[in-house]
């Protein structure tokens, strides 16, 4: 069986080694940098599983590494955040990172958010699709190439927003609720005061612009979930 190949950015070197040797015990592979810059340099040129970036780094810190990864690699990113720092889990979020965990992180639940999302990516990459496209209005992914258009053009994703959209889409017209996102899309339970799902649709929200009547393509049911919906149905719920 491939063992997962997971890079981790920090320059903690203690818990690097600490982290290294955990990780290793649960059959990953596990490789260390200690500034963003190599981080960059790493996801270049190896195939990985997923990236552990922390926040603050020297060099080129866990933001700017983020923010140019992304340019280029939809590699999923779990972002190590200080403790009680909501702003950095925040920024995070809204720059395309797929999950947080706060400083000093529990091993044992730093190892299970990075088998849910590997687990993610696993099973989307064996999936059969029986259709190739999803559509709605003018918004289309294409679910082998997991590309994203809106009005004919290229939008880029990272794999946590491509999962999200999908499930609304093929909600269309019913709200999905936040416990379900947390489950089948974060892979975990959902906890209070978890902004990362509000992070995931706003960013979504921004990237898919709004509907032909100037509606939110994704509407809130307040304190319950999200719902999808269709050019026809945003204007006729603006007219009422």
């Amino acid at each position: 069986m491939k063992k997962t190949n997971i890079l981790i950015a920090d320059d903690d070197i203690e818990l690097c080694e600490l982290l290294k040797v955990y990780l290793e015990l649960e059959g990953m592979k596990v490789n260390l940098v200690h500034n963003g810059q190599n981080a960059i340099n790493y996801c270049q040129n190896n195939s990985l599983d997923l990236l552990i970036l922390d926040v603050m780094m020297p060099i080129k810190n866990g933001f700017d590494t983020l923010r140019e990864i992304r340019r280029e690699n939809n590699l999923p990113i779990l972002m190590l955040t200080a403790k009680g720092d909501k702003i950095d889990r925040i920024v995070g979020l809204e720059m395309g990172a797929d999950d947080y965990v706060a400083k000093p992180c529990d091993p044992r639940e730093l190892t299970a958010r990075i088998r849910a999302i590997v687990r993610r990516a696993v099973q989307i990459n064996m999936t059969i699709l029986t259709e190739k496209f999803l559509t709605i209005d003018d918004v289309s992914l294409n679910n082998n190439s997991r590309e994203l258009k809106v009005k004919n053009i290229s939008i880029e994703l990272t794999s946590t927003e491509f999962d999200l959209l999908k499930l609304l889409m093929e909600s269309l017209g019913q709200y999905v609720t936040r416990e379900t996102i947390s489950e089948k899309i974060l892979g975990k339970r959902l906890q209070s005061f978890d902004r990362s799902i509000d992070m995931h649709i706003s960013h979504l929200r921004k990237k898919l612009g709004l509907t032909a009547n100037q509606q939110e393509r994704i509407k809130t049911l307040r304190g319950n979930g999200y719902q999808f919906v269709s050019s026809q149905d945003a204007g006729a719920r603006g007219s009422k």
